[in-house]
């Protein structure tokens, strides 16, 4: 048990916090739902302790003092949305307890605690029962108490867990909106998360799987139980003001309390930090330029990312800035490959196909683009005449590889002036390769049209995939679980062993009479099961040429071609 921490120790302690976490940021955005239903306080909270970690391992330092400080301070500046600014306010107050000092006790880190919990209150206008100020209230009260009969952080920062749990898990009764959801409260659970992680690094032992299964509460909320009612104001407004004189900030705090809700400023000697809820943030930020200059803002309209958790999506951010306008670039290249390439050539190939490997499989066979999609993900006519466009043939043929997707396809029949489209109604993968392999660059457009139909049609297609619910399928009660083979697009059977059902398949008719079998693995088969599956052919199918190929494909285990 270690009784007392420097600096490099609690440097340590931080870097593991924030990688406890990093590693349950979604489960806690699940629980999301006070103050407002935005979904995002597990981010905001890896994010912020996230620039702590970082600044850590940039910066060592020997005193506990030096270290709390260089923490305090990245905090501040790192803090995103509501729980990571109060989040960056504990620690402020854990670094003005331990400023100057060279290590700590249990009474010094216990004290420490407690000095956060009171600059966060002091911070937060209306703090509110049954959220993160609670559970470390509650949690560094049982820190103070437990160092006073033993003087050890290890046994504080346990003490002040466990308390932080129970507290956590009253936090349900405590405020009506987390009750209406059925969820504990998301920051008071990313608080403890933190802490778990630094006693974690006491004690040498990696971070622990998902605390409290046991609470009577739902895993995630039922954000559409709630309605937009919950959000008093629009928008999420965090700003960084850099201080150009010693003014108090104290007439700000009153104007911002009278525009908005659920403001936390913030504050060290040379800027302040604000996240306040408003309709008027263009105003908060003016107003703000009255006590410095305005380094970096942030707003976010909680009413569209409610709508978004709502309807299981997930909600925008400023965090997506970046990856938006990647789109947006992406799209205007698009926009600019939309023009018709001009013909190189008598014949290309446009194919539909999933995975890595089935997408190198046709790049090889010559096919000139290949459009992501297949089963659940069905491209559009759009997508598929964009493909069609920027292939440089005078007659471009389409391999849809999926019973869905051809009457899409179709659709683009007619629609590129100068180029002659023709689908081949290919409906599996494996036919769509079989199609590709008879296209002969010198034979006509209706030679190789009925030559590709006439390989599509004598190729027998065997899929295995598995059942995610209960389900009726062809007459057939199928198991949420099982594995089930399709046979042509019917269904062959199931199986609660996937080599049972590799076997009966292997025996089937259209197996056993084929001089070629070709098994395409998916991604969720390791090289070793699908050289297991490959065996099985080769033993049950012994006068067959039999190929295993990593088709890397989605959705389905094995794709199995047999002609």
């Amino acid at each position: 048990m270690i009784d007392i921490i420097d600096g490099a120790l609690f440097q340590r302690m931080v870097i593991h916090g924030s990688a406890s976490i990093n590693t349950q940021k979604q489960a806690i955005n699940d629980l999301n739902v006070f103050p407002v239903p935005d979904g995002d306080t597990g981010t905001n909270m890896s994010l912020t302790i996230g620039t702590a970690a970082a600044e850590a391992k940039k910066k060592p330092a020997q005193s506990i003092g030096q270290a709390a400080s260089i923490n305090a301070s990245a905090l501040l500046r790192g803090a995103r949305g509501n729980s990571g600014v109060i989040l960056s306010l504990l620690f402020r107050g854990i670094s003005k307890a331990l400023k100057e000092k060279d290590e700590a006790d249990g009474v010094v880190f216990a004290a420490a605690l407690n000095e956060g919990v009171s600059a966060a209150y002091k911070a937060v206008m209306k703090p509110a029962e049954g959220t993160i100020l609670t559970v470390s209230r509650l949690a560094a009260a049982k820190a103070a108490e437990t160092a006073a009969k033993q003087n050890s952080v290890d046994a504080v920062l346990e003490a002040a867990i466990k308390e932080g749990h129970v507290a956590l898990a009253n936090t349900i009764n405590q405020n009506p909106v987390l009750k209406k959801a059925g969820v504990v409260d998301a920051g008071g659970k990313g608080f403890l998360c933190i802490l778990q992680g630094m006693l974690d690094e006491l004690r040498g032992v990696p971070a622990p799987e998902e605390d409290n299964d046991s609470l009577p509460v739902k895993e995630s909320a039922d954000f559409a139980a709630l309605t937009d009612e919950e959000i008093t104001f629009t928008f999420d407004t965090v700003f960084i003001v850099r201080k150009t004189s010693n003014k108090s900030i104290e007439p700000f705090r009153a104007y911002l309390n009278s525009i908005g809700d659920s403001l936390v400023i913030g504050e060290d000697d040379e800027a302040f930090k604000v996240h306040v809820h408003t309709d008027i943030p263009g105003a908060a930020l003016s107003e703000a330029q009255k006590y410095g200059t305005l380094e970096l803002a942030k707003i976010e309209n909680m009413r569209t990312q409610y709508e978004d958790m709502a309807a299981g999506k997930k909600p925008q951010s400023t965090d997506d800035l970046e990856q938006i306008e990647a789109e947006l670039e992406a799209q205007e290249a698009k926009e600019d490959e939309n023009a018709i390439a001009a013909p190189e050539k008598k014949f290309g190939v446009v194919a539909v196909s999933a995975g890595d490997g089935m997408a190198s499989v046709f790049k090889d066979l010559g096919v000139d683009g290949v459009i992501s999609g297949g089963q659940t993900m069905n491209p559009s006519t759009e997508d598929i005449l964009r493909e069609i466009a920027r292939t440089p043939a005078e007659v471009v043929f389409v391999l849809p590889n999926n019973k869905n997707i051809i009457m899409a396809a179709q659709q683009c029949v007619g629609l590129i002036e100068g180029k002659e489209i023709v689908v081949v109604p290919t409906r599996t993968v494996p036919q769509g390769i079989s199609a590709m392999l008879v296209l002969d660059p010198e034979a006509d457009t209706e030679a190789n049209a009925a030559a590709m139909e006439e390989a599509r049609k004598n190729v027998r297609t065997s899929e295995i995939t598995y059942a995610a619910r209960d389900s009726d399928f062809d007459g057939f009660e199928i198991h949420e679980g099982d594995y089930m083979a399709l046979a042509d697009g019917q269904l062959f059977g199931t199986d609660r062993a996937i080599g049972s059902l590799l076997e009966r398949l292997a025996q089937a008719d259209s197996q056993q009479s084929a001089e070629f079998i070709s098994i395409f693995y998916g991604e969720d088969v390791t090289e070793e099961q699908a050289g297991e599956a490959l065996a099985i052919f080769q033993k049950q199918c012994p006068n067959a040429e039999i190929t295993l190929l990593s088709g890397g494909q989605p959705v389905y285990y094995y794709m199995i071609s047999a002609e």
